[in-house]
C-alpha cells in the first residue's frame, strides 16, 4: 500500500512502471497481506465458478491470479505493459497465453464476444482513457459474461492525500518496498459513471475485508482494514443488454 505522497502530474502515461521492480513485486505479492489475503481472494470470489470458462486477465502482472484461475479449471489469457511481467506469467502458468500489450491500444487480436469473464485487478487507476479501455473489455465479453475489477479505494486515497475528494488528478506515490508509481485519484462516482459510459451495469460493489489469515501476517494492518476504507474496493459488472 502507498506510504508517501508526491507531486501531481497530468497523465499517468504508457511507461510500464512495474517493469523495473517486477521480480521484487512477485516476491512481495505472492504472500503479502494486501495481495494474497485481501484483493486476490475477493476478486476470485466475485468471478465465481470459472470451470471451463475463458478468462481474460487484464494487467496480469506475474501471473498470480492466472495461476489460481487455471487451478480452478479456467482457460486463461492475459496481457500486461511490462515485458518482464509477461515472462514471469509464462513461467508460472505455462498453459496460459500471455502477451505484452498496453490497454491504451485496442485488443485487436480478440474477437467480439469471445470471452466469458474479464479480470481487471488493481490496474484501472493506471489508465488515462478508462472509458475507452472499458469499452474494449465490454466488446470482447460475451453477452452473459462479467467483468470483475478492483481498484484503490477512493476514500483511502483521499485519506492519504487530502484535498477535495472530488478533484480528479494524477499523483505520484511510493508503494510497499519503495516502488515509485503514478496513478489516478478519482472518486467512486467517476468509476461508476465510466462503467456506465462503457456499456456496463454494476451487479455488485464490495468493500472487502482481509481474510482471517491476514491477522497473522500483519495484525495492525489487518485491524485497520477491518475498520477503515483504507485499501481496495471491488466491482462485478455485466454488459448492459439495452446497449
Amino acid at each position: 500500500m502507498p506510504v508517501q505522497t508526491g507531486r501531481m502530474t497530468d497523465l499517468v502515461g504508457t511507461d510500464p512502471q512495474y517493469d523495473v521492480f517486477a521480480d521484487d513485486f512477485l516476491d512481495h505479492a505472492e504472500n503479502s497481506l494486501h495481495n494474497a489475503h485481501y484483493d486476490r481472494p475477493f476478486c476470485l470470489e466475485l468471478l465465481g465458478d470459472v470451470e471451463g470458462k475463458t478468462v481474460l486477465d487484464v494487467a496480469c502482472g506475474p501471473g498470480l491470479y492466472a495461476e489460481e484461475l487455471v487451478a480452478r479449471g479456467a482457460r486463461v489469457s492475459g496481457f500486461d505493459q511490462s515485458p518482464r511481467m509477461i515472462e514471469l506469467s509464462g513461467q508460472r502458468v505455462p498453459s496460459g497465453e500471455f502477451r505484452v500489450h498496453d490497454l491504451a491500444r485496442p485488443l485487436d487480436w480478440i474477437e467480439d464476444g469471445s470471452v466469458d469473464l474479464v479480470l481487471f485487478a488493481l490496474a484501472l487507476d493506471y489508465v488515462d482513457d478508462r472509458v475507452a479501455a472499458l469499452r474494449e473489455l465490454r466488446r470482447v465479453l460475451r453477452a452473459d459474461g462479467a467483468l470483475v475489477l478492483s481498484r484503490l479505494h477512493p476514500t483511502g486515497d483521499w485519506m492519504r492525500n487530502g484535498g477535495s475528494y472530488f478533484d480528479e488528478r494524477v499523483i505520484d506515490e511510493v508503494f510497499s518496498r519503495g516502488w515509485q508509481v503514478r496513478h489516478w485519484f478519482v472518486p467512486l462516482e467517476k468509476t461508476c459513471e465510466e462503467l456506465h459510459e462503457a456499456g456496463f451495469l454494476i451487479e455488485r460493489l464490495r468493500e472487502p475485508r482481509p481474510s482471517p489469515l491476514a491477522k497473522d501476517v500483519n495484525p495492525e494492518t489487518y485491524r485497520r482494514l477491518c475498520r477503515e476504507p483504507a485499501g481496495f474496493l471491488a466491482i462485478r459488472a455485466v454488459p448492459d443488454p439495452r446497449r
